[in-house]
Formats: structure tokens, sequence, C-alpha cells
């Protein structure tokens, strides 16, 4: 039965290469993913460090803007100027807003009339 050993010895070097195969792209993937998964943590930590230094800045800013808002003298003056000039125009479009609102709630059509109950549901004058 030379043809059934041959047959059983190209069958098991195929395999054999097909599981080399397997386990060669195995190692690759996994190592792929290793530096996939490094480079997502690490662009993770950008992505938090460049928030901290935002955050931090606008406290750090917030701060300045405290100490030297009223200082005629300091080099910050103008940036606190516009600051509270931009403070002050919101102040005003939201006081704006809330006139907006209230006077919408004021022209709402009332519920009653001829001095009776209407529900909208059911038209009372017949």
């Amino acid at each position: 039965m030379p043809n059934y050993d041959e047959f059983k010895k190209k069958a098991k070097e195929t395999f054999d290469t097909i599981a080399d195969a397997s386990v060669d792209a195995y190692k690759i993937a996994e190592e792929k993913t290793k530096v996939l998964a490094r480079k997502t943590k690490l662009r993770a930590g950008i992505v938090n460090d460049k928030a901290t230094i935002r955050r931090l800045s606008v406290e750090l800013g917030t701060k300045y803007y405290k100490q030297y808002k009223d200082d005629e003298n300091s080099e910050f003056r103008q940036l606190c100027v516009e600051i509270s000039g931009a403070h002050d125009r919101i102040t005003q479009k939201e006081e704006e807003i809330a006139a907006l609102k209230n006077a919408a709630k004021a022209e709402k059509p009332s519920d009653t009339c001829c001095g009776t109950e209407n529900d909208n549901n059911n038209d009372h004058h017949g």
C-alpha cells in the first residue's frame, strides 16, 4: 500500500504546513493586536492629558482674571476688560431670552371662553 502511505505522508505534511502557517498568522495577529492596543492606550492618554491641560488652563485663566480684573496697571488689563465685556453680553442675552419666554407665556391663549371652562375637546357653544 505505498499509495496510501504516500497519501498519508503528504496529508500530514500539508496539515503541518497549514498548522505552521496558522501559528505564524496567529503570532502576527497577536503582535499587531498588542501594538494596536498600546497605540490606542497611548492615544487615550494623550486625549486625557489634553483635557487636563484645557481644564487647568481655564482654571489658571479664571484665577488670573479674578486677580487682575480690577488692576488698572496689569499687563492683563485688556484681556480682563474683554472677558468682562463678554460676561456682560452673555448676561444681556440671557435676560433677553428670559423676557422672550415670559412674553410667549403671556401671549398663550386662555383655556376659558365666555367665562366658562373650555376643555379644548368639547365645543361648549353648541
